[in-house]
């Protein structure tokens, strides 16, 4: 008999101006700013039974602003500060006119996460602060939400496709993902 994996929700999350203050291409460590309310959120959802998994776009990357070691610096600096609650990061460092196949807003890093962790995408989640993040995870067929901090108020305005949830913070879209999920 095959056994078949559990498939478990996940909340995709967008990195910065998401997880972390909005700092144009963030290249070293010491830049780097938690919101204060990201820690709470993030064991929020976790307790709830959600998988947590960062998508990031990192054109910095191809811009040649900063390296790939950097970014995996940060993203383990992150790994620390949120004691391994993120199951996952993920991450695009081409430039945006590069027809790569995994920026965001097309979803070749969500089916890779979601086939690496064996994710329940009906169930699941993206969380970020931009159009694209939207875009994402509509594209991908999941729940959305639009949070106000870093460009979301600017995007708010903009958007092209609708979030299933508008939120002020991370925190505010964990409070509003878990009541929807307890909802069935």
């Amino acid at each position: 008999m095959i056994d078949t994996p559990t498939l478990t929700p996940a909340v995709f999350l967008d990195r910065d101006g998401t997880l972390i203050e909005e700092v144009n291409f963030l290249s070293r460590v010491e830049d780097l700013k938690v919101f204060p309310f990201t820690r709470a959120a993030l064991q929020k959802l976790v307790d709830a039974g959600f998988l947590l998994i960062v998508i990031t776009n990192q054109s910095g990357i191809g811009r040649g602003l900063f390296s790939e070691r950097d970014m995996h610096s940060i993203h383990e600096a992150l790994a620390v500060e949120f004691d391994g609650l993120i199951s996952g990061f993920y991450h695009c460092p081409h430039l945006p006119d590069e027809g790569c196949d995994c920026r965001k807003p097309k979803t070749t890093l969500i089916r890779r996460a979601a086939e690496e962790h064996h994710i329940d995408l009906s169930r699941s989640w993206f969380v970020g602060d931009k159009n694209i993040d939207v875009l994402t995870g509509e594209n991908a067929g999941i729940s959305t939400c639009l949070v106000s901090t870093g460009y979301g108020v600017l995007h708010k305005a903009l958007l092209e496709a609708r979030p299933t949830v508008f939120a002020d913070n991370i925190g505010d879209a964990a409070d509003e993902i878990v009541a929807r999920a307890a909802k069935g």
